[in-house]
């Protein structure tokens, strides 16, 4: 029992020592966040899909809430590839030789997967979206007057989730790696999958048909793809064990 709490507290040393790793990385990223931060919005406001829309702060504290929203989801950007990998040192311990270097190499293919997500998000889908609005404001005769804050909110709320739903693939390979995951569970709960996924669409796409589809859509394909990944995972999952087991009763 005594082994067993020591066990504990040395893991939640462990973890403690990883956030404060994290943390410290954080801290840097937002120092560097501060100082591109205007430059990345004064580009932002200057491409095709923003350059012909009339911004407005509707708050005196709109430009400040923008530029510190820029600075913290700059950090979080940074950051990422220092949170994947210290999640992987935490569980790294539990894993076999074989294991821990094959889930190392998910790191730089989760970062891309993210980075991926973001520009298919911004470049396609924003874009798509924007134009729709635009197109609805003018049958209505509307005339359109955006808020800064708004148009940004709307831009983080649409690409931060597409570049985290995105490591769908890579959460799929570790856990089927681990083996807490296999194709075959995930073919079993396709339909309820199909189902989150809808209801996350809707939450990040205005209420018209034709953006929920062009979410929902690649998210479908993903999960497929997921399922398909993992059957590759599981099968050198399930050598690497019969190898195992082999060596064990020689």
């Amino acid at each position: 029992m005594k082994q067993q709490d020591m066990s504990i507290w040395a893991h939640l040393e462990e973890l403690r020592r990883r956030l404060f790793v994290v943390l410290a990385f954080f801290i840097v990223a937002l120092i560097i966040g501060f100082f591109i931060s205007s430059p990345l919005i004064t580009l932002l406001q200057q491409t095709p899909e923003a350059k012909d829309l009339p911004m407005n702060a509707f708050k005196m504290t709109d430009p400040l809430r923008i530029f510190m929203t820029f600075t913290f989801a700059t950090g979080l950007v940074l950051i990422f590839p220092v949170v994947l990998y210290q999640l992987w040192a935490f569980v790294k311990p539990g894993l076999h030789e074989k294991e821990q270097k094959a889930t190392l190499a998910y790191i730089p293919i989760a970062f891309v997967l993210f980075l991926v997500g973001v520009a298919f998000a911004y470049f396609v889908l924003f874009p798509f979206i924007l134009s729709f609005m635009s197109t609805m404001a003018d049958r209505l005769n509307i005339t359109e007057q955006y808020g800064i804050n708004e148009y940004f909110d709307f831009l983080f709320q649409l690409i931060l989730p597409f570049g985290a739903l995105f490591q769908l693939p890579v959460v799929v390979m570790f856990l089927t790696r681990i083996g807490l995951l296999t194709p075959d569970f995930l073919r079993k709960i396709r339909k309820y999958a199909y189902f989150v996924l809808l209801v996350i669409a809707g939450f990040i796409t205005p209420p018209d048909l034709f953006s929920h589809l062009m979410v929902t859509v690649p998210l479908l394909l993903l999960y497929e793809f997921s399922i398909w990944l993992s059957k590759l995972t599981y099968r050198k999952y399930k050598l690497t064990e019969d190898v195992a087991d082999k060596k064990q009763s020689d």
